[in-house]
């Protein structure tokens, strides 16, 4: 049977050898996947791309407890990189915190554009000045947006290899998973410190926006309770 060539660059991360970068934002998928990483063996550099977007205050405390909670000899310190792109993103929601997509959107509602090409511009490149050979994310294979298929990965991470003659390989171990599956990897790992909204409340998920529902989604399909407080129950 031939491979699939979509899957074909798809590792577990127990074959990674060596160091891993992971990208890591407050949210149930990237936060699963630190907490594979470290029982795989890696050792673990998470992190987090800040573009000065709406939610981010509140994600970044969710993600720190988080980390905190996860303690191990083979966590290393979040690392935040800087890239603003209120220069390119102008008055969208994203920025604003108004007119946010809703629970009754698709999940199209929620297009960041170009989100990828910015977080991994920084990662490979943050990989390749500290020598660690490979960055992990997360996207999931209902993932609807251009800049998430194996075609965009595979040129992306040849393009910026290119431009400084190095060799940091992107990974994408639950391209073939949906939400459900990988919430079924979580184990013990405290899902109540982890953030998934786009209009926070005060330091809470709002329970209405895009992200919200999504998230209620996760914890039923997966047969979980959620921990999650929402400032808005129903």
């Amino acid at each position: 049977m031939q491979s699939d060539p979509a899957t074909a660059d798809l590792p577990s991360l127990a074959d990674i050898d060596g160091p891993l970068a992971i990208l890591v934002s407050g949210g149930l998928d990237s936060a699963i996947l630190v907490g594979d990483a470290l029982r795989s063996g890696n050792i673990v550099y998470p992190l987090y791309v800040r573009n000065g977007l709406f939610w981010e205050s509140v994600e970044l405390e969710h993600l720190r407890r988080f980390l905190d909670a996860l303690r191990s000899p083979n966590l290393r310190p979040l690392y935040t990189l800087e890239l603003p792109v209120a220069d390119i993103y102008l008055s969208h929601w994203s920025l604003t915190g108004r007119i946010v997509p809703d629970a009754d959107t698709p999940d199209e509602a929620v297009f960041l554009p170009g989100r990828n090409v910015l977080l991994l511009a920084k990662a490979i490149l943050w990989c390749h000045m500290n020598h660690v050979p490979a960055v992990a994310m997360a996207p999931l294979a209902s993932n609807p947006f251009p800049d998430a298929t194996p075609e965009f990965f595979r040129a992306y991470e040849s393009i910026v290899n290119q431009a400084v003659e190095g060799s940091v390989r992107v990974l994408r171990p639950y391209a073939t998973l949906h939400k459900s599956d990988v919430m079924r990897r979580a184990g013990e790992l405290p899902l109540g410190l982890t953030f998934s909204c786009i209009r926070p409340i005060g330091r809470l998920h709002c329970g209405r926006c895009n992200k919200c529902a999504e998230r209620r989604r996760a914890f039923i399909d997966a047969k979980l309770g959620d921990p999650t407080e929402y400032a808005n129950k129903s």
